[in-house]
């Protein structure tokens, strides 16, 4: 996360080199195209939760990648689908809005299937913009070696105007190429962020998404899209950091479910969030989680904004 800078220590910046470049890239496609993943392949640590379950991105999440040439700043954004609830609304806006702030695109595809009208949707947002796009064609290691120029080049003809680049966010291949290409149409300009810094987001942010990535892996298909989690508590206690969190949902029913026969549902998600919190402290980590039933809570404009879901 961010550098730790101790108390009365003045923040030190990296001189950067002649010729060094720094900006802004959005993330841009449909729901588990990658977008998370390749996040967390490009800046080495994990910033940004990530699950089969579609629309796990809600926050648009900033995570930087230093080079010895170049500082990329890239937003993660809400996969783009036609919303059926004001969160879903908002979250498509929040997408839609970054593709006007920053200086490059990637607009990223499922490349392991043919192109779709969602997919079509995407490309036709980003035809008339005036930064430059990149298309980006992940899960290339999904794909037979007979099947992959036939894909990529129907993935080409959609958007002829933008260099494509095969990739896989999984294992990496590729990844460097793509980097280069998007460091390269970056303007010149300083380091943004000082060179250790790989995400902006705050700290109860990543908290929350941590405890619901569990969630996400954890429960049946009813249950992800109607949750949300929201850190009341953090508290530094000698090398313990003890957290109290809110599990939102929607119905009754999925409280049970998330709570679980005897706890045992809740026991697992906690336990799960845990494990990762301490990776990001360092150190041990008390975590207790709450369930509270929030009668469509979707829907609420005062709750998405106490949420943090803004739509900006």
């Amino acid at each position: 996360m961010q550098i730790p800078i101790p108390n009365g220590t003045e923040l030190q910046w990296t001189p950067t080199p002649d010729g060094f470049r720094s900006g802004f890239v959005a993330l841009i496609g449909r729901p588990n195209v990658g977008k998370s993943t390749l996040l967390n392949q490009l800046v080495g640590e994990k910033v940004a939760i990530t699950s089969p379950v579609a629309q796990t991105t809600r926050n648009r999440l900033r995570a930087i990648l230093t080079t010895e040439t170049a500082q990329l700043v890239l937003l993660d954004t809400p996969g783009i689908h036609k919303p059926h609830h004001l969160l879903g609304e908002r979250l498509v806006q929040t997408a839609r809005n970054s593709i006007g702030e920053v200086d490059v695109v990637l607009a990223l595809m499922d490349g392991s299937v043919p192109m779709g009208r969602g997919d079509q949707f995407v490309l036709d947002l980003l035809q008339q913009i005036r930064q430059p796009v990149l298309l980006g064609l992940n899960k290339q290691d999904l794909v037979a070696a007979q099947e992959q120029a036939e894909l990529i080049a129907s993935y080409q003809a959609a958007l002829p105007q933008a260099p494509l680049f095969p990739f896989s966010a999984t294992s990496g291949e590729g990844c460097a190429a793509l980097v280069a290409a998007m460091a390269e149409l970056l303007p010149p300009g300083p380091m943004l962020y000082p060179a250790g810094t790989i995400s902006d987001q705050p700290e109860r942010l990543l908290l929350a998404e941590l405890i619901r990535e569990q969630v996400l892996h954890l429960t049946r298909e009813e249950i992800p899209h109607s949750v949300a989690v929201q850190i009341e508590r953090l508290e530094e206690d000698g090398p313990r950091t003890a957290i109290l969190a809110t599990v939102m949902v929607e119905r009754s029913s999925q409280k049970g479910i998330l709570i679980g026969k005897g706890g045992a549902m809740l026991k697992a998600i906690g336990t799960g969030a845990r494990l990762q919190m301490q990776k990001v402290f360092d150190g041990p980590v008390y975590l207790e989680l709450f369930v509270k039933v929030v009668p469509h809570w979707r829907q609420k404009p005062g709750r998405l904004a106490e949420l943090g879901y803004q739509g900006e």
